[in-house]
């Protein structure tokens, strides 16, 4: 049994908001191709009719950074480990061995809008910080699959 503070429970209403980030094995350059982007919007998409909603996200050539909304009945453990594994089919199909990712992943729990808006805002410049584009817009793996906020 999970227990958690009563105002947290105001906020979030039955749903927990995640900021994930997931590694690859190694850091191997592997995600940031259409394959992977088509592959992590599918997965989303289908997400989305089991109640779990990925919003914002940036998939680096070697890490991937989302949010993502689950009931709280939910394993996130278990949803990471199958959208990992789903990836990785999508990664074989392209004849990239396995292994393909780091064991775990970064998980923080986001209390506010505010939060939210931070951390997007860091994710978001990533790709210009790796020198990858001149402006976080202009980066093709990036986008929001669903709307995630508190209200």
């Amino acid at each position: 049994m999970r227990y958690r503070l009563n105002r947290l429970e105001e906020i979030y209403d039955g749903y927990s908001i995640y900021f994930i980030t997931c590694c690859t094995y190694r850091r191997l350059e592997l995600l940031a191709n259409k394959e992977i982007h088509d592959a992590f919007c599918r997965f989303g998409e289908e997400a989305g009719k089991r109640n779990i909603f990925i919003g914002r996200y940036v998939i680096m050539p070697d890490h991937l950074h989302f949010f993502v909304t689950l009931p709280d009945d939910q394993s996130l453990s278990l949803w990471m480990k199958s959208l990992k594994n789903s990836l990785s089919k999508s990664l074989r199909q392209v004849s990239v061995l396995a292994p393909h990712w780091q064991k775990g992943f970064f998980d923080h729990v986001v209390r506010s809008d505010q939060s939210y808006e931070d951390k997007w805002l860091y994710v978001h410049e990533n790709p210009v910080r790796q020198g990858l584009v001149a402006t976080a817009d202009l980066w093709p793996y990036q986008g929001e699959i669903n709307r995630v906020t508190f209200d």
